[in-house]
């Protein structure tokens, strides 16, 4: 069978998992958003979210279909609790048509939200993999990679001189910095690295929830580039490994391909997404607010107050779902069995009773470092130091090198609901 023949018989096929995984989300979704519910406006709209509307509904808001929360304590609660999961990546979905589902995924589709990634298993099998990732995310490992970091954000920032003119700072230094790094840990050839970031960034986007048909056959469409060449890659690193993350775990043997193919696809989607958004918006956020600005263009040193100011005033991430696996009650309301629950990572870094003036963007507040927005419990982002790193270093070294540097133009937000950032933002100096 040719593969435009096979690619005929699997359309019915995708259509099914695009129905299950993002149309039923998408007819809920802008359903209960036309009806004003607040929770379904605000995982459906691209608008700036209106936390203290939802606020205003208590700890946790529960309509027909799900259940949300912008309440730091009921958010910190449900993500560290055994009684709630991911739900095989898709907890939103009732069990009846998550099995359904699984009856039509396609192994060469699978994405960084279909088991075995790590977003899309609870603990046992969890823990498990994390357990084997862990091994290569070692905090030697980590610091070890400042100085690679260093000099690739130096690199990028010879390349692309604001002086010459207005540049974008997403595609030319956001963007570049984390593929490189994820490329270091993936031990991708340079010459791939191109379409490795574009398949990866179509990839991506399965992030969000309800794309349109169009959308979600674009995202497998770069799944299944990415799977024929983490094949090829894999197989190359078993007779030829690397000094690489992924060479580590190939050597180890604790995980077969299908493992290492969900892990690659995480690493693309979750690390590159996360990063770029950050650096993007903390970009974006220091130029809107001139006085932490020039506070961090007199002390360097509040790189980190920068990193972790952004990641609660601003987070590259919305919100998650988890699915409640029993009857419970969570503050004080009863929360039924299957129930999903989205968890407003944004509102919570806002909760008044933990961030004092918490719409107020202050690099130098004390306990920026609380926020959830790498998430909490089993779950909590493996990437998260290497973020944090990448973040760090990027942005001194940029306003070191450019201290007069300004956003030019009206930047172009992401198209996407769930990950917040900028496609696009001119600056100059």
């Amino acid at each position: 069978m040719s593969r435009r023949e096979a690619a005929v018989l699997e359309k019915p096929r995708s259509y099914a998992r695009w129905a299950l995984s993002q149309g039923l989300n998408r007819a809920v979704l802008s359903g209960m958003s036309r009806r004003g519910d607040p929770l379904a406006e605000m995982m459906w709209s691209r608008e700036e979210p209106d936390y203290a509307r939802l606020r205003e509904r208590g700890p946790i808001h529960v309509n027909p279909f799900m259940a949300g929360t912008v309440s730091y304590t009921v958010a910190n609660e449900i993500l560290r609790s055994s009684d709630f999961g991911v739900g095989d990546g898709q907890g939103e979905l009732p069990i009846a048509l998550r099995w359904l589902l699984g009856k039509v995924s396609a192994p060469d589709a699978l994405g960084p939200v279909d088991p075995p990634s790590l977003l899309a298993v609870d603990p046992p099998l969890h823990t498990r993999y994390r357990k084997q990732v862990s091994k290569a995310f070692t905090a030697r490992r980590i610091g070890s990679m400042a100085e690679m970091v260093t000099a690739v954000a130096g690199d990028l920032l010879d390349d692309r001189d604001p002086r010459r003119g207005p540049v974008d700072i997403i595609e030319g230094y956001a963007a570049r910095l984390p593929i490189a790094v994820i490329a270091e840990l993936l031990g991708v050839p340079e010459s791939d690295r191109a379409d490795v970031l574009r398949w990866g960034d179509q990839a991506a986007a399965i992030l969000d929830p309800g794309l349109s048909w169009r959308d979600y056959s674009q995202v497998e469409s770069g799944m299944r580039s990415l799977h024929e060449w983490f094949e090829g890659h894999v197989r190359h690193l078993r007779s030829a490994p690397g000094d690489d993350l992924l060479s580590d775990l190939v050597i180890a043997g604790d995980l077969d391909d299908r493992e290492l193919h969900a892990l690659g696809l995480l690493l693309l989607a979750a690390g590159f997404e996360t990063t770029v958004n950050l650096i993007g918006n903390a970009v974006a956020a220091l130029d809107a607010h001139p006085s932490q600005r020039a506070l961090f263009l007199d002390d360097p040193s509040l790189a980190d107050g920068v990193v972790e100011e952004t990641l609660r005033w601003a987070p590259p991430v919305l919100a998650t779902v988890r699915q409640a696996y029993v009857a419970t009650r969570v503050a004080g309301a009863d929360v039924a069995r299957g129930t999903a629950v989205a968890v407003l990572l944004g509102g919570a870094n806002r909760d008044p009773s933990v961030f004092t003036d918490p719409d107020a963007y202050d690099i130098t507040r004390p306990n920026a470092d609380q926020h959830l927005s790498f998430s909490a419990g089993a779950h909590f982002c493996l990437g998260a130091s290497l973020a944090r790193l990448e973040a760090r270093v990027g942005l001194r070294l940029l306003y070191e090198r450019y201290p007069t540097l300004r956003v030019s133009g009206p930047g172009l937000r992401r198209p996407t609901r769930i990950l917040r950032g900028y496609a696009s933002l001119p600056v100059t100096v």
